[in-house]
């Protein structure tokens, strides 16, 4: 990553970047690891949740196990930084656009030198493939994405990464070339999959193409469930301009990219993202002890803090989201808190957990749009492969792209992207 920044604490870090980023050789300093399972929460700084008394899980696990303290997400808005994690880059997209599923007369934003953006609006992105540049981050983000409202402060405040050419993968496809498998577990995906599907509520479901390409209503088609009608939340009825967002592609990063729509590959495909109730779903996978070597597990909209306008008043969006946890939904935290007790929990209940080499990363996605601090997210690592308890709270500064080249230096796969970049170091002191 090449810094570029006017803090003379950071100066030390803008050493010169390559011409092309793709992969370099493997990263070191972390253990191999058996698995790694990646918790993705939304929205919500880091002083949003330290010592937050409506997250008591989350705080008592701070204490047991190790804690980046200085952690940085990249920019805005949510889908960028979940593409940032998984591949090392923003591919040239900085919206939360839907796919623009199984397009093949679509040329990668790579590759058409077009950023894409929520507003205005460029359009779903083209699925990601081949090389080509992705786009810079600057240090103050003066565009209008989402329901933003600009300046935007993209990392601390002081960094800022140029744009690079970069290849369009993400550790998906690393994984499966070096014979390791994944699995990405979406909370509230319908039981049809992921394909073709912009959001869910898991009966109801809005998408455009199917498998081979032919158009999907765009208004809500019933899959199952309830009569249309019906609120699947238990309470007041909806109709279908009412649906509760509750999975969403957004937060499903893999499906962006074209080796994964295309899906030549039964082990690089939609076949690989799962929700977490099913047969084949991350709750019965930890039951069977069957579980991937990376497992990336993203809590439903209600469940990973984010919220939503119109669901329960568990799931209702914070009033004010000033960077303080002044203004929060306090039931959206609590819930939020319990969804990641349940899912650490049943995990350290799995034979896979007793018998592997294995670590959870607890991560939020960015700060939600706060223009008075950084965007500073907070990131917990818990093992099980030290004897004695550890707990280690680094003032090191990382960013996603440090989290990239973690997972690549702990399953042995090359750096990818702007993971390979000067001043990314791998978390060492998080997973030694």
């Amino acid at each position: 990553m090449q810094f570029r920044s006017v803090a003379p604490a950071l100066l030390a870090i803008t050493a010169a970047t390559s011409a092309f980023a793709g992969e370099g050789a493997a990263p070191s300093g972390i253990p191999a690891l058996d698995h790694v399972f990646v918790i993705m929460m939304e929205n919500h700084a880091y002083g949003q949740i330290v010592a937050n008394p409506q997250a008591p899980f989350i705080n008592s696990l701070m204490q047991n196990a190790n804690v980046a303290s200085n952690y940085f997400a990249i920019a805005h808005p949510s889908s960028t930084n979940y593409l940032e994690v998984v591949g090392g880059s923003n591919f040239n997209d900085l919206s939360d656009q839907y796919p623009n599923w199984h397009s093949s007369a679509c040329a990668p934003n790579i590759k058409s030198g077009i950023t894409n953006t929520d507003n205005p609006s460029t359009g779903r992105v083209c699925p990601i493939a081949g090389t080509g540049q992705d786009a810079a981050v600057p240090v103050v983000d003066t565009t209008q994405n989402e329901t933003s409202a600009p300046p935007l402060t993209n990392i601390n405040g002081a960094a800022s990464i140029p744009a690079e050419n970069v290849v369009g993968k993400s550790i998906a496809d690393q994984l499966v070339r070096a014979g390791k498998r994944w699995k990405s577990y979406q909370e509230g995906l319908p039981i049809q999959g992921a394909d073709g599907v912009d959001v869910s509520d898991g009966f109801y479901i809005s998408g455009t193409n199917d498998a081979v390409g032919n158009p999907v209503s765009t208004d809500f088609t019933k899959l199952s469930g309830p009569p249309l009608g019906t609120n699947v939340q238990g309470d007041n009825s909806f109709d279908s301009s009412g649906l509760v967002f509750l999975y969403a592609v957004k937060h499903n990063p893999f499906a962006y990219f074209a080796s994964v729509q295309e899906g030549k590959n039964p082990e690089l495909s939609l076949n690989r993202v799962a929700s977490f109730e099913g047969e084949k779903g991350l709750y019965a996978d930890l039951k069977e002890g069957h579980v991937p070597d990376f497992a990336f597990i993203a809590p439903n909209q209600c469940n990973d803090m984010h919220g939503r306008g119109n669901g329960t008043p568990y799931c209702n969006f914070d009033a004010d989201d000033n960077g303080t946890q002044a203004g929060l939904n306090p039931a959206l935290i609590m819930q939020g808190d319990l969804e990641v007790q349940r899912i650490v929990t049943s995990i350290k209940a799995s034979s896979v957990w007793e018998k592997s080499r294995s670590a959870i990363v607890i991560l939020w996605d960015e700060n939600d749009y706060s223009t008075t601090t950084p965007n500073q997210v907070l990131l917990i690592v818990d093992q099980n492969y030290l004897q004695s308890p550890q707990h280690v709270v680094s003032n090191t500064f990382y960013t996603h792209y440090s989290l990239t080249k973690t997972l690549d230096a702990a399953f042995g796969l090359p750096c990818l992207n702007h993971a390979c970049d000067a001043g990314v170091n791998v978390m060492a002191d998080l997973f030694k």
